[in-house]
């Protein structure tokens, strides 16, 4: 049985933080007065090894909203690592607020503190909200954070290397869904240009693909238009005329209502938890449409950062992103074996390596 840990709470986590959770392993609930930082680290699962997962910084609404996305991200950590063959466990944080305006030096070594408390029972990275830099500074209070410029002895931004992974597991998913690899000969809807979408767009473009891009932030739209000359813009890309549909923004884009209106053979994208429900995947094959699981496709990040922990150099971990594309096309040579969806072949791939292991101690 999970309980939850608190330390000093604010009234955004109220009626929170004395939930049991019987998913995790752990979740802990923080407030600093002093700065203004109300943050959760949900540990999911250890088996593997520590919980290494981003924190996402972000305005949510209600510390419940907050609470439903550390657990939902964590769990998919836990699969993440364990599908890529990566001996992590699974963990997500989240830092209430906006970042445009909460973000200081002072909060972000508050948050370091809140980490290395764990004593390495989680590992963090950055996600939405969270740069290279801001983990340089949470580093000078905490061992355990990883994605660090490389100046402050990190591997830097991970979004081209999950863009990569997105790329190389496409090419597998198109060679099933469309007889080939060659990614130059569809139109790839992309969603979303922040740093793993722009990247994608980039790779996408260099080998011929139509990409279509639709994003809603002004800024984020005239970056890419100034990075990628020509591209093109809609309001809207989950219903699209593409080939694939890449949603690489926040997740829950594909719900029973959306469904309906997909008209991509294959989905494989960044974005985290994009079935609204398990139950969406069944929909999309109805619809004789392929997804790839997100926590595959989008793992290239997660190899990257867990790839300071080995010493691994950057042209090996290039060679493991790369290999993603071999693990999609093992995930869909099993689904057809058996007659199942790519997901469930993904989970039961990630769950014999998780029933394989020793339980952590205290689980």
């Amino acid at each position: 049985m999970t309980t939850t840990a608190r330390d000093t709470v604010d009234g955004i986590f109220d009626g929170l933080e004395g939930l049991t959770i019987d998913s995790h392993e752990r979740v802990h609930f923080h407030h600093d007065e002093a700065t203004g930082l109300s943050a959760i680290i949900a540990v999911h699962d250890t088996r593997l090894g520590p919980a290494l997962g981003g924190t996402r910084f972000y305005p949510y609404a209600s510390g419940s909203d907050a609470l439903t996305d550390v657990l939902r991200l964590s769990e998919g950590m836990t699969y993440k690592a364990a599908a890529a063959g990566l001996d992590l466990g699974g963990g997500k944080a989240v830092i209430v607020g906006d970042p445009a305006t909460l973000r200081s030096r002072a909060l972000l070594r508050a948050y370091g503190r809140f980490v290395g408390s764990l004593g390495g029972r989680y590992i963090t990275a950055g996600d939405v909200g969270v740069t290279a830099e801001d983990l340089d500074v949470v580093g000078e209070e905490t061992p355990y954070v990883v994605g660090r410029t490389v100046a402050a002895g990190g591997s830097g931004d991970s979004g081209f290397a999950t863009a990569l992974g997105v790329f190389s597991a496409m090419r597998a998913a198109a060679a099933h869904t469309f007889g080939s690899a060659d990614l130059g000969a569809l139109t790839v809807g992309v969603e979303g240009a922040g740093k793993v979408g722009l990247r994608l767009i980039g790779l996408l473009r260099d080998q011929g693909a139509r990409v279509v891009l639709a994003e809603p932030d002004a800024g984020a739209r005239r970056r890419a238009g100034e990075t990628h000359l020509g591209l093109e813009l809609v309001d809207s890309v989950v219903d699209a005329e593409v080939d694939v549909y890449a949603p690489c923004a926040l997740g829950g884009t594909l719900t029973p209502a959306s469904v309906e209106t997909v008209r991509a053979g294959l989905v494989c994208g960044a974005a985290n938890n994009q079935l609204s429900t398990p139950d969406v995947e069944e929909m999309l094959v109805e619809r004789g449409t392929v997804w790839v699981p997100d926590y595959v496709a989008n793992a290239g990040g997660l190899v990257q950062v867990g790839g300071e922990r080995d010493g691994s150099t950057p042209d090996q971990v290039r060679v493991r992103v790369a290999a993603l594309e071999d693990r999609v096309r093992d995930i869909f040579a099993t689904a057809s074996a058996e007659r199942t969806t790519a997901g469930a072949a993904a989970r039961a791939l990630a769950r014999r390596r998780l029933d394989a292991a020793e339980a952590p101690p205290g689980r």
